[in-house]
């Protein structure tokens, strides 16, 4: 196995990383922006350089001063976390070329799920349920045609992009009129790409994810699917798995189709297909993920598997060492994203952390990148701590949950946990009843002003 792992991120992700090279025998390089020249993971990794400014394209997603560092430092791997450069395939290639081993998926398989037409065309010739949806848009009055034909509402994605960016519900004709160019300036500035396309729009869909691995022998396992249906915006805040709303046949059957699809697409290392549950119990794909995903906590915990050890010893060239039969989710996992942000108007919150003390006890896991006297800065994802939990049931994992983030003490910053704790104590969410219109249609005055029981 190669002997040393750059790490190209930071923050919780960067820890996580680390810590499984740690358990591995292997050393470890930190990168790091100006900025975060104290940051947690600079400390736990056994080196640590200043690859820029606290500018991501100037740091974190500057390729030649990461490639620098690997040298510099003697790395022989390279993992890139999730975002930054995690899904960039000339970032791939250039750690290939430079005698590098990317612990990832290869770059022609980011370049293909990448791009959404692109992944929506090959998830249905591997027979994946797909949503109706159109090809690239040439200009506005395209888009009329096209939405026409497909029907109103429909989704305005964009072709490159991802996390909601660039994504608009368009009702009507003359919506699209006044919202088209919007879209396609959004998706330029954000992924460099204006290419825009149209799905069938679903009211209240359920978001089910189905984790994957696939090693170089053409083995490929699905370890279950998460419910990642509590959104803001298109972003994911609370994570569980399993999914209440999956039978154990539904699981069974999506399990065989995903994994059919994905050895006949000969995918490499850890990987995510989301799909869209509407209210007739179909599942339909969504888009795929080719990296670890930043909810992939809550899938270790209920299938007692490391993702990121196998990432390695996928990378390495070694056998998945799972069982032939598909693995059973063991318990229930809940994992809450907590943020540096107001919990009410989400306005971010950055500053110094002036006090801390993460929850612990049976059954519960902190992933977090902050310590005391620690800065959160302004310049990256808000993303400050994962609470996890595991229990035997989704009862006794909301009760769990309830108790951890009561526990929870960070100073200093505004967090979201509040909200965590309205959504935990919502009826609604207790009895599974839950959309990715959850925050925006199940009393939204509650979720943002009520007092929370403790």
């Amino acid at each position: 196995m190669f002997e040393k792992v750059l790490i190209a991120n930071r923050g919780e992700i960067a820890l996580r990383v680390i810590r499984t090279c740690r358990e591995l025998g292997l050393r470890t390089v930190a990168v790091h922006s100006e900025i975060d020249t104290e940051a947690l993971h600079t400390r736990l990794a056994d080196e640590a350089i200043c690859i820029g400014p606290a500018e991501p394209s100037r740091s974190y997603l500057h390729i030649p001063a990461i490639i620098a560092a690997a040298e510099i430092t003697g790395a022989d791997a390279v993992h890139p976390g999730y975002g930054f450069l995690s899904e960039n395939p000339e970032f791939a290639e250039t750690c290939a070329q430079c005698g590098l081993e990317f612990i990832g998926p290869l770059p022609e398989q980011m370049r293909l799920w990448g791009d959404k037409v692109s992944a929506r065309a090959m998830a249905k010739s591997l027979g994946l349920p797909t949503l109706d949806g159109t090809e690239l848009i040439e200009d506005v009055e395209d888009a009329v045609r096209k939405a026409e034909g497909l029907g109103f509402p429909v989704l305005l994605k964009a072709s490159g992009g991802g996390g909601g960016r660039g994504m608009h519900v368009v009702h009507s004709k003359e919506g699209l009129r006044a919202v088209f160019e919007t879209a396609r300036a959004e998706s330029r500035a954000a992924f460099g790409n204006d290419a825009l396309y149209f799905e069938k729009f679903l009211e209240r869909p359920r978001h089910i994810e189905f984790q994957i691995l696939g090693d170089k022998q053409g083995n490929i396992h699905v370890l279950g699917e998460r419910e990642c249906s509590i959104q803001r915006r298109h972003q994911k805040i609370l994570e569980e798995a399993p999914s209440v709303a999956l039978t154990d046949e539904m699981r069974r059957d999506m399990s065989v189709t995903v994994r059919r699809a994905m050895a006949e697409a000969g995918y490499l290392s850890a990987g995510t297909l989301e799909f869209l549950l509407d209210e007739r119990g179909e599942l339909t794909f969504l888009e795929m993920n080719p990296r670890i995903q930043v909810e992939h906590p809550v899938t270790e915990l209920v299938m007692g598997i490391d993702l990121i050890n196998e990432q390695i010893r996928i990378a390495d060239g070694q056998p998945l060492e799972l069982p032939a039969q598909p693995l059973t989710p063991r318990g229930h996992a809940i994992e809450c994203r907590i943020n540096a942000e107001d919990p009410d108007t989400f306005a971010p919150s950055p500053g110094v952390i002036t006090e801390l003390h993460m929850a612990g006890g049976t059954g519960v896991r902190v992933d977090s990148g902050v310590y005391g006297g620690g800065r959160v800065p302004p310049h990256y994802d808000p993303l400050v701590a994962k609470l996890i939990v595991h229990a035997p049931t989704r009862v006794q994992a909301i009760a769990k949950m309830r108790r951890a983030l009561s526990e929870t003490i960070i100073g200093g910053i505004r967090t979201n946990i509040p909200l965590h704790q309205r959504i935990l104590e919502h009826p609604a969410f207790e009895e599974g009843r839950i959309s990715t219109k959850f925050l925006d249609e199940l009393h939204p005055e509650r979720m943002l002003t009520a007092p929370v029981r403790h």
